[in-house]
């Protein structure tokens, strides 16, 4: 039987796929099992979700780094066990409707589809939506702090990006019973949390309850406001 030779793009793009491979699974086993994550769906999905088709191509190379990615001026990326352990400790279920806070190019999103759930991803910014869009996600394009009313109530909310408050108008989004999950920020120290939303003694909302200390840049728009001191 006489072989027949892969043309020369497609063996590049084949190529390129193995490697995309190699690195989720790579990705997987380096940097998530070792802190501890352990859901199957969560894990499959991060296998699965090629991380480099939401990102802006200038970061494809860094697609699977243990580190937050700057997609935008001022937005950035958890880093990959950070979403991972946010999921896995908010419980994720397939039952789940899910409100992604700063959907970027749809990796968040794209990650809880994987696990058969249902998200709705709201962001700002037009040229990340349209990152989601060639990946095949749909990203509603809006204000962060307004959410989307549109699909509410939601059982869970996840924010991409750390913040220090949870505005009225997304709080009111979420279920009876649902959760939050967030890396809340006091100060220069983030904590992932996650869990019902709780009230501070100033009125505002925040998430959960810590369960790790963690580095995470702000999501604009969610930093409590500043008394004015004499």
């Amino acid at each position: 039987m006489t072989a027949v030779a892969m043309p020369p793009l497609d063996r590049a793009a084949a190529l390129g796929a193995n490697a995309a491979a190699r690195a989720r699974r790579t990705m997987v086993d380096s940097q998530l099992k070792t802190v501890g994550v352990i859901d199957d769906a969560i894990l499959a999905a991060m296998a699965s979700v090629p991380r480099e088709a939401h990102l802006p191509p200038a970061l494809a190379p860094l697609a699977y780094s243990d580190a937050e990615l700057e997609v935008a001026p001022g937005r950035w990326l958890l880093e990959p066990l950070a979403l991972a352990l946010l999921l896995q400790t908010a419980r994720l279920a397939p039952a789940d409707r899910v409100l992604i806070i700063g959907g970027a190019g749809g990796y968040s999103a794209a990650i809880v589809a994987a696990c058969g759930t249902r998200a709705e991803a709201v962001e700002s910014d037009p040229e990340l939506v349209a990152i989601a869009t060639a990946a095949g996600v749909a990203v509603h394009q809006g204000e962060l702090t307004h959410g989307w009313p549109a699909a509410a109530p939601y059982s869970l909310i996840l924010f991409e990006g750390a913040i220090e408050v949870i505005p009225d108008a997304i709080a009111d989004q979420l279920a009876d019973g649902g959760r939050v999950a967030a890396v809340v920020r006091a100060g220069n120290v983030g904590h992932a949390c996650a869990g019902p939303l709780l009230r501070r003694a100033d009125g505002n909302g925040i998430a959960g309850l810590p369960f790790l200390e963690i580095a995470a840049r702000p999501l604009p728009g969610f930093a409590r406001r500043r008394e004015f001191a004499f």
